[in-house]
């Protein structure tokens, strides 16, 4: 079904919390998508996350599956070599493609640049960092990792790569490090492991 960072659209508003601020009516005016979340599972439900227009405006809700009426997930955003806009964000998005293609493994675009070219809304700016998801259900080496992490050094913007385990969510700056575990975002929340592919091949 539906993963992390996964971007989907329905009918959220129908299923606010009673309580949600002001801004989540109004940013849901655009008709914008929410993204997939980690949380324990609920039967017939997915959680999801909404964004405002700024960056303390977050809220997580859950909504129905039976609503979600269209889905993209991050693999289907990287075809960001035609944006039009003149920003760091969007150049290191090119260069990480470079690299990124070169492996052969499933990648894709998250966070603000991704929730830009899924809605058409203008969020990002030139400040923004570029988020990327590496799919990697296969064991990914330090060695490989560490050299992933030099080729995707980018001067025009921060680049923040998660691998996405059959443990979870992994950092890929803090697995191409020396630590002997590394935290892994689950569904049941943070843990730390030493190893996120433990009893896969």
């Amino acid at each position: 079904m539906y993963r992390p960072h996964d971007l989907l659209w329905g009918c959220a508003a129908w299923h606010l919390p009673e309580d949600a601020p002001a801004w989540c009516r109004t940013a849901l005016e655009a008709s914008p998508p929410v993204v997939v979340r980690r949380a324990p599972a609920r039967d017939g439900m997915v959680a999801v996350g909404l964004r405002g227009n700024s960056r303390g405006e977050r809220l997580g809700f859950w909504m129905p599956l039976a609503d979600v009426s269209r889905s993209l997930m991050p693999e289907q955003l990287r075809a960001c070599g035609d944006r039009p806009r003149d920003l760091p964000v969007w150049h290191a998005a090119r260069q990480a493609r470079t690299v990124l293609e070169r492996i052969g493994l499933a990648w894709g675009i998250t966070g603000s640049a991704a929730f830009e070219l899924a809605s058409g809304q203008i969020v990002t700016h030139s400040g923004s960092d570029l988020d990327l998801l590496l799919r990697t259900e296969r064991r990914l080496s330090r060695t490989l990792a560490q050299a992933l992490l030099q080729g995707l050094h980018s001067t025009a913007c921060r680049i923040d790569v998660q691998l996405q385990t059959p443990a979870g969510g992994v950092a890929l700056a803090e697995w191409a490090g020396q630590a002997v575990r590394v935290m892994i975002k689950t569904s049941e929340g943070p843990r730390l492991s030493a190893d996120p592919w433990e009893g896969c091949p």
